[in-house]
């Protein structure tokens, strides 16, 4: 890799798909290689050593992340020099493309990933399911995935429904169960949220003894905007990266939620819908004292007068 970061530094929020495009291109080869894989996916490396992030990522989900505009290996790339391989589709292609998986065929072959130290494979959603296939390429590597899909094979997957352009695709063959794969991995840890029915229906199906489930319950189905809202996402990666990823170390980072107020909302939500008063009473109450956050309040007061009609009708 270049010693010049510079490009790394290039503002690409709010550009056109075309000039991101181009824009991404041009940093990649200014700093690595890029390689298109077929008409809907492309590859970029930034090799510099000893860690290196294998990280799958829609084009669409970048764009909308509203922080650099940039794949998010590129911010370890810049604060920790690790190496970065970027896997793009264009749209949920889950990955299941010939090229994609010859590309992947030829690393392996060549060694590639036996230059690095540790491998750390990362990606949400569709890009879960593709960096736990993936992973069996690579020895021994660390997996982190958030809302992964086991598969969409009908015959395994048939209960979920929630996307029916990929039943034209292949989950069969080559890469193509992802907990199975994943299970040669050093450790493999599942982000998902329990309540949400589908999510974590493909999570159990990742319960294997090398794998660490770690349930993130209220957050929904945006998890990885959240755990990137919290700031903690690029510190489990960091700590994928140097083997210290643990549930306790995990448990210790997700502290953050306290201060997330979508988290907050949810769980208030949760718990008004139980009605529990007196606990939401609580919640609320530890909020507002905390973050000044205006809605706790109002619904406090609203609690505290609720209960004092109920008091005088009484």
């Amino acid at each position: 890799m270049q010693d010049s970061p510079n490009g790394f530094d290039t503002p690409m929020l709010g550009l056109s798909k075309q000039a991101w495009r181009n824009q991404l291109k041009q940093v990649a080869t200014q700093h690595g290689q890029y390689s298109a894989l077929g008409e809907d996916h492309c590859a970029i490396l930034i090799e510099d050593k000893p860690v290196l992030l294998v990280t799958f990522e829609s084009v669409e989900s970048i764009q909308k992340r509203a922080d650099t505009g940039q794949p998010l290996g590129w911010e370890l790339v810049k604060e920790l020099g690790w190496s970065h391989l970027c896997l793009l589709s264009n749209g949920d292609t889950w990955f299941r493309d010939d090229a994609v998986l010859d590309h992947f065929d030829k690393l392996r072959d060549e060694g590639f990933f036996e230059r690095f130290e540790e491998v750390v494979f990362y990606g949400a959603g569709s890009g879960g399911y593709a960096a736990a296939a993936f992973s069996s390429v690579a020895e021994d590597p660390q997996v982190v995935v958030v809302q992964p899909q086991a598969s969409l094979a009908p015959h395994l997957a048939g209960w979920d429904q929630r996307f029916p352009k990929a039943r034209r695709l292949l989950f069969d063959g080559r890469y193509g169960f992802a907990p199975e794969l994943a299970a040669a991995a050093d450790r493999c840890f599942v982000i998902y949220d329990p309540r949400v029915v589908l999510d974590a229906m493909h999570a159990t199906l990742f319960a294997l003894e090398n794998s660490i489930l770690l349930p993130t319950p209220h957050l929904g189905t945006s998890i990885e905007t959240d755990l990137l809202e919290m700031q903690i996402l690029y510190r489990v990666l960091a700590k994928a990266g140097s083997g210290t990823l643990s549930r306790t170390a995990f448990f210790k980072l997700y502290r953050a939620r306290r201060g997330h107020l979508p988290y907050l909302n949810n769980l208030l939500e949760a718990v008004s819908r139980k009605q529990r008063p007196f606990v939401s009473a609580l919640l609320c109450a530890n909020v507002a004292r905390r973050l000044k956050a205006p809605r706790f309040l109002r619904h406090l007061n609203g609690l505290a007068r609720a209960a004092e009609q109920g008091r005088l009708a009484g």
